[in-house]
């Protein structure tokens, strides 16, 4: 049984005991959080919302918070001394999914 859940402006598919990454989560570490936006169940049966699913959530525990890896943005424009550099970490939470209720 699997699941399509909305998050951070995001669409993620979502299965029993996997670990997702996703945007940044105002939870503290080891509690459970509920996504109500849930836009497909699938399985047997699957369910396709319009837009969501009435009474589906998933429940996932928050394993931990952290900072992903450091983009470089730089700009750059030729013969006319123009240069920008910056750097970026995008903010995540790890989660495991627990169960999908449909």
């Amino acid at each position: 049984m699997y699941a399509v859940i909305k998050t951070g402006g995001k669409q993620v598919r979502v299965t029993e005991g996997q670990e997702i990454y996703i945007e940044k989560l105002d939870v503290e570490a080891g509690d459970s959080y509920e996504f109500t936006e849930v836009l497909m169940v699938g399985g047997e049966n699957p369910v396709i919302g319009t837009p969501m699913v009435e009474g589906a959530k998933v429940v996932a525990k928050v394993v931990k918070h952290g900072r992903g890896p450091k983009i470089i943005v730089f700009k750059y424009k030729v013969r006319k001394n123009y240069r920008r550099k910056q750097g970026h970490r995008q903010s995540y939470t790890k989660l495991v999914i627990e169960s999908i209720v449909a």
